[in-house]
């Protein structure tokens, strides 16, 4: 796929891992509309991205623990866009690792919701759009924790599972509309997702996210004949 003017909706997009995959495909030239829960991370983002040549770049303020929020977002970046060819599902949040009941209700709700259930609501409702494309693509970042069991990850390891479900299931069901299905599973990343969770974790051993960055342009950028339906990348 030459990803040159390519419409592409990223999601945590504020930071991490999503900031980076936004700024390598803004060196691309691709349009991004990039998701995101801070207004002033999203700003920063769209400026850096438009200094490397993205043609053009817009922020959408939003959680995915609000599905209304989810459904508005959507239809304003069909309005905003002329068509979306790429999705990449990065959103993610990590919760304390330890036994299920150490696991506060509030915090189960919010890792279902933006991890999994999210995730499959906006990519419902984009799928028409990319469909039309004729050549889309869906890339969702996983996780290891998408193909190995580790404990005190319980409700985190349950939506990474259902992930990788949602993806094998997908690249089944759009194998002949043209939308075509990757998954990422990567091993610990240097993000501060563990520190919002409270978790201290030796960050500095990780791999780089501007690393996992680069995978996932050369994931996007595969021709038909060679696409990668999903990567492992381990420490």
């Amino acid at each position: 796929m030459n990803l040159k003017d390519k419409v592409v909706v990223v999601t945590g997009g504020s930071d991490g891992i999503g900031k980076h995959i936004c700024l390598k495909l803004a060196a691309e030239g691709c349009r991004l509309a990039i998701l995101g829960r801070n207004e002033a991370r999203l700003a920063s983002v769209c400026n850096q991205a438009l200094a490397l040549g993205a043609p053009e770049v817009r922020s959408y303020a939003m959680d995915l623990m609000e599905p209304e929020t989810l459904a508005a977002t959507t239809q304003l970046i069909l309005e905003d866009f002329d068509r979306v060819d790429i999705l990449i599902n990065n959103a993610g949040i990590w919760h304390k690792a330890g036994p299920l009941d150490s696991i506060p209700a509030q915090i189960l709700i919010e890792t279902v919701q933006t991890n999994l259930t999210g995730l499959m609501q906006l990519t419902q409702a984009l799928l028409p759009a990319l469909r039309k494309t004729g050549a889309a693509a869906i890339l969702n970042v996983v996780s290891k924790s998408g193909v190995v069991a580790q404990p005190g990850q319980s409700v985190y390891t349950a939506t990474k599972y259902g992930v990788r479900g949602f993806s094998d299931v997908l690249k089944q069901d759009e194998a002949e509309t043209g939308v075509r299905i990757a998954a990422l599973y990567q091993s610990g990343t240097n993000t501060g997702m563990f520190a919002k969770a409270g978790e201290e974790v030796p960050n500095h051993i990780f791999t780089e996210p501007e690393d996992l960055a680069e995978v996932v342009v050369f994931m996007l950028s595969r021709p038909a004949k060679l696409w990668m339906h999903e990567v492992q990348v381990e420490l």
